[in-house]
């Protein structure tokens, strides 16, 4: 499978604009969607709500991408953000703001570079352990 990657980076500027919000207001339950949101995209990047929005509103605009990326690095990355947001809510609703706020600005770090400059580091970590363990990517 392969992804437009128009679209991983629409779906970046939306997941910045929720950390940005979970970080302003300190909201746990909405980080606590967000990485909802990660873990479903995670089992299937094309299923998940950004790229739903991405497909009916924006790539109709758009037309076809002149190139495509594989899927394989876009799951491990959203896999990372799972992880990286389940404790920023874990942080936040249990009372322990600031490692709230610390794994929040990294993922907000992450999806920024993602939706601004089109750099997964996500999928950059993915590929890196394939090389280090002599895995040809997917």
């Amino acid at each position: 499978m392969e992804l437009d990657p128009r679209g991983q980076r629409f779906a970046a500027t939306l997941t910045s604009v929720v950390l940005i919000v979970v970080l302003a207001t300190g909201w746990g339950w909405l980080a606590l969607i967000q990485a909802v949101v990660f873990a479903i995209t995670a089992a299937d990047p094309r299923r998940g709500p950004y790229p739903m929005v991405y497909r009916a509103v924006v790539l109709p605009r758009l037309g076809p991408p002149a190139e495509r990326e594989p899927a394989a690095p876009v799951r491990f990355a959203q896999l990372v953000g799972f992880v990286f947001l389940t404790v920023a809510a874990v942080g936040y609703l249990s009372g322990v703001t600031a490692l709230g706020v610390a794994f929040a600005a990294l993922g907000l770090l992450a999806a920024f570079l993602n939706a601004a400059f089109g750099l997964c580091v996500g999928c950059e970590a993915y590929l890196a352990i394939r090389r280090a363990t002599a895995r040809p990517a997917a």
